[in-house]
């Protein structure tokens, strides 16, 4: 592509050099530029971009975009000086593949909790629809029903581009993806064009990136600020935080609420083990999902689907067919009547409505034993509330470890049992092992327990010092169960 058409949408703030030039790639790590590629020096959290600019030009660069022009300047090189680089990665990656999210209708679903399953269950739903759809999530990509690996809930610019130009070669029509407040923050969304966004809910999350609540509530909220007038915005009522999401955006504003008057009003009338009778808008429904927080995730999915065009009536039906996300709220029996449920919940508030649920649905009809951990390198600050939040609702608490990454588990369990009081402490255990934590989970549970395994939820892995070992809490129970 020409230098100048690929530069065109950037606000540039100087250029200099030759200006007929080929660019054949584009790229902002600096150890996967080629000759004739334009390189983008990015200031990330661990390295800065512009430390790197000889480099990519011993690499073969032939352009650079940046903040900050280099001491040495070559003659051979174009150089692009912009405000804001990551911004730019953004808008380039966009240019470079055609503007791709201008094609389909591309809706984000941002919050702490709930962005997964309301983003694979409106692909479901639209992929049952007839149409062709793609999917960008924490759990996997897909492209109508073509699978692509993930690493991060949204994908850098040039990954995330290059596969929703895949999406418009399959002529997908919709596209649902989960928007991280890391991937705001750090512009990773830039140059993308969206129909709409869904706000889920804000509760203490990733505070080890943000440091503060109201820096990870901005970064929300500015998906929100960007959105275009012809857009529409989906909030949750009643989460304190979701009418702060409309303050200030252009897009068309709605409401979905279990509790209150809203363009999308439900309530739960019965909740057990196989699913839950809900009342939508006033139609009564029976679907495969359980408590009150799947009731929220829901009403997004019906609301976003109505605003997309569909009638509410159709909608409903597909609701009512539509089934649990992998490793949310998953059930597992055993021949002895104990139920195992594997939960991705990670943060507090994630923890707390499974757990309510759950005790919702037993009415001490049965023991709750909870297994959990906490991730390494991540939000230390939530380590003990995570602890006091299980203790609360659990008969027994087994603190165990989930991806404890660079960090010894053990001080990880450690800073979760600090959390508790005496008289907690007596009912929890410290397991470091996971498969052994589980393995006593299931060894005190007697017929009609519950067991929740909460943490890793669909992921098949434990990471270890860099290294991801195969570990799935679901083939753990299964192991155990068959006893």
């Amino acid at each position: 592509m020409n230098i100048q058409r690929l530069i065109k949408p950037l606000k540039i703030i100087y250029k200099q050099g030759e200006n007929s030039c080929e660019i054949i790639g584009l790229h902002s790590d600096s150890r996967k530029i080629q000759e004739g590629f334009l390189f983008i020096a990015v200031k990330g959290t661990q390295s800065d971009g512009h430390d790197y600019i000889e480099k990519a030009i011993s690499q073969g660069a032939i352009a650079i975009v940046c903040e900050q022009l280099p001491e040495s300047i070559s003659p051979e090189i174009y150089y692009i000086q912009v405000e804001d680089t990551a911004e730019a990665l953004g808008i380039l990656a966009s240019q470079w593949f055609d503007n791709p999210s201008e094609k389909f209708k591309l809706v984000g679903i941002t919050g702490t909790n709930g962005k997964t399953t309301v983003a694979t269950l409106l692909y479901q739903m639209f992929r049952n629809f007839g149409h062709k759809a793609g999917l960008l999530s924490t759990v996997r990509n897909y492209v109508n029903e073509e699978i692509f690996e993930t690493t991060h809930t949204t994908p850098d610019p040039i990954t995330m581009n290059e596969l929703m130009a895949k999406m418009v070669q399959a002529g997908c029509e919709y596209v649902f993806m989960e928007v991280s407040s890391h991937a705001v923050e750090q512009k990773r969304i830039a140059g993308l064009v969206f129909s709409g966004g869904i706000f889920t809910n804000l509760t203490r999350d990733h505070l080890d990136y943000h440091k503060t609540f109201d820096a990870y509530l901005k970064a929300k909220k500015t998906f929100f600020d960007q959105l275009p007038s012809c857009a529409f915005a989906l909030t949750n009522f009643d989460d304190k935080n979701g009418m702060v999401m409309l303050q200030n955006t252009k897009a068309e504003k709605h409401l979905y609420s279990l509790r209150s008057l809203a363009d999308y009003k439900g309530r739960i009338l019965e909740n057990h083990f196989e699913g839950m009778l809900m009342e939508i808008n006033k139609h009564e429904i029976s679907v495969h999902f359980i408590g009150k927080f799947n009731a929220y995730n829901l009403l997004a999915v019906f609301g976003a689907a109505c605003l997309l065009g569909k009638d509410e009536e159709e909608v409903l039906v597909q609701l009512s067919v539509l089934t649990p996300v992998d490793g949310r709220f998953e059930p597992i029996r055993s021949p002895q009547g104990i139920t195992a449920i594997v939960d991705y919940a990670h943060t507090p508030d994630a923890l707390t409505n499974v757990l309510v649920s759950i005790k919702e649905i037993i009415e001490n009809q049965g023991s709750l034993i909870t297994v959990v951990g906490a991730g390494g390198n991540r939000d230390t600050g939530k380590r003990p509330l995570m602890a006091k939040e299980a203790v609360k609702y659990s008969d027994r608490l087994i603190l165990t470890s989930d991806n404890p990454r660079f960090e010894d588990p053990e001080t990880i369990i450690q800073d979760m049992y600090a959390g508790l009081d005496n008289e907690e402490k007596r009912k929890t255990l410290c397991i470091t092992d996971r498969k052994e934590a589980i393995k006593t989970a299931i060894m005190l549970a007697k017929p009609k327990d519950i067991i929740l395994i909460a943490g890793k939820g669909h992921e098949n892995y434990q990471e270890i010092k860099g290294v991801k070992h195969h570990f799935d809490d679901k083939e753990v129970v299964r192991e155990f169960f068959t006893f």
